[in-house]
């Protein structure tokens, strides 16, 4: 552009026309399962297990939990009684670092007054560990949430057991929030037995799924490869 100035409205239609052709390439449609009803809890979380642990040799991957608790939470804050009047935050960006986050967790929740009642931090393919738990009352000092939740693919470090359960103590004494440790698919298993429609679940999520733009077109086809044999099982 520099050498051929005369050009450069050409090289720039160019550019905008490769960066529609690869947001296209990257639109998948999800299919619907054609009876939804038949389907259970158990089928599902091993759906969602190896939808997320599929070894997809790319990045995104890890965004996957975090879609599947805000499709919960969807349907939570319609549901139950805890959540009436609240609102859950955008689903944001999943690739900035805990340093450069603007939010409390991967997932907010906040009453009529904007508040932040709860955050959820989703920690896949980790073990909770000392240092996790020192980075989330940061944040929980700077936006003052009730609870905050920790999300994880492993179990707590047991070396770091005891000072953990320390630290969590801690928090709740001086901060008043209650923080919350557990694995993302016994969560999920347990979330999905209280809310009323499994189906509403997959709809949420496979709607999530199509329109995320950090997914790579693979998640999406495979989620795909996954509702179809799901649908041959039924």
């Amino acid at each position: 552009m520099q050498k051929y100035p005369e050009k450069s409205e050409d090289i720039l239609k160019l550019l905008l026309k490769l960066i529609k052709s690869a947001k296209d390439d990257n639109l998948v449609e999800i299919i619907k399962l054609t009876n939804p009803e038949k389907l259970n809890i158990k089928s599902i979380f091993q759906a969602l297990d190896e939808h997320f642990n599929y070894n997809y040799e790319t990045f995104g991957g890890s965004k996957l939990p975090v879609i599947a608790f805000y499709a919960i939470y969807q349907i939570l804050m319609r549901e139950i009684s805890r959540y009436k009047s609240c609102k859950l935050g955008i689903l944001g960006s999943h690739t900035a670092s805990d340093r450069t986050s603007k939010t409390a967790g991967d997932i907010e929740i906040f009453d009529k007054n904007n508040h932040l009642v709860e955050a959820i931090e989703v920690k896949y393919g980790q073990e909770i560990t000392l240092q996790i738990v020192y980075r989330a009352r940061q944040k929980i000092i700077k936006y003052n949430p009730g609870r905050y939740y920790i999300f994880a693919s492993k179990d707590i470090k047991q070396s770091e057991a005891e000072e953990i359960n320390n630290l969590i103590t801690q928090i709740s004494s001086e901060h008043g929030c209650q923080v919350i440790l557990n694995g993302i698919i016994p969560t999920i298993k347990y979330y999905l037995r209280l809310i009323e429609s499994i189906n509403d679940f997959i709809e949420g999520y496979s709607q999530l799924i199509a329109s995320d733009n950090e997914l790579q077109k693979i998640h999406k086809e495979k989620w795909n490869d996954i509702l179809n044999r799901l649908m041959i099982d039924e």
